[in-house]
Order: C-alpha cells, then sequence, then structure tokens
C-alpha cells in the first residue's frame, strides 16, 4: 500500500506543476518556475510553505544547519523542483537523503528543463 500514501495529494501537486509548465514550458532559471508554482497551489488551494526550514538531526542530536526544500505540500510531502535538461542520480538522492533526515514519509521531485513534465514519487 505504499504507492497509495498520499495519491491523491500528489495528483494534486503534479496537475499544479503540469499547469505551470503547460503555460511556460521549458527554459527558466528554478526561481521562475518557484514563483509560478506558488500562485498555482494558491489558486487550487494547495496548503504549501515554500522553502520552509526543516531541522536535521544525526545520531539524535540536531544539527545547526536546516534542510530548506522548495516546497513541504501539506505539511508531510517534501517537493524539490528542478530547472535542468535531465535530473540524474545526484538530484534524486537529494530528495531521498532530504525526505528521511526531515522526517517526512513523501517527496516529489519535479523537473521543468524538460519538454515534457518530468516527476517521481520517493517513498520513506
Amino acid at each position: 500500500m505504499a504507492e497509495l500514501i498520499f495519491r491523491d495529494e500528489v495528483y494534486q501537486i503534479i496537475g499544479a506543476a503540469m499547469e505551470v509548465h503547460k503555460i511556460l514550458g521549458p527554459g527558466f532559471l528554478e526561481a521562475v518556475y518557484q514563483e509560478a508554482l506558488e500562485i498555482e497551489f494558491t489558486l487550487r488551494g494547495i496548503p504549501y510553505q515554500s522553502q520552509p526550514k526543516l531541522p536535521l538531526e544525526f545520531k539524535r542530536h540536531p544539527l545547526k544547519t536546516f534542510y530548506v526544500p522548495d516546497f513541504l505540500c501539506f505539511d508531510e510531502i517534501i517537493v524539490e523542483i528542478k530547472a535542468m535538461k535531465k535530473c540524474g542520480e545526484r538530484e534524486e538522492a537529494q530528495i531521498i537523503n532530504a525526505n528521511k533526515t526531515a522526517r517526512k514519509r513523501l517527496g516529489v521531485l519535479i523537473n521543468f528543463g524538460e519538454l515534457s513534465l518530468y516527476w517521481k514519487r520517493y517513498i520513506n
């Protein structure tokens, strides 16, 4: 049943990203997609925090450094956006580690830089 975790919420997030990608297309800097996605989340009533500081721990010791994802949606879904030709292992490792260290159950990687919107779910 892990694949069903936050299924409807992820569909809402991806629907908003698809709308942004449909209108803007690839080729902009990540900051442009960040701002446009904030607007689209607001228009669709998707609860989100933009670039929240999430506390990190190492062996149960709090770190001074925070993890700052692009978005935290529905208080549990980390959303990382990219604007590059293709996402690779580094970008995937980033969201996997982010989920684990921030203790969130689900992450979504979205890349606006490709001709078709790329997205992938990562379950912790």
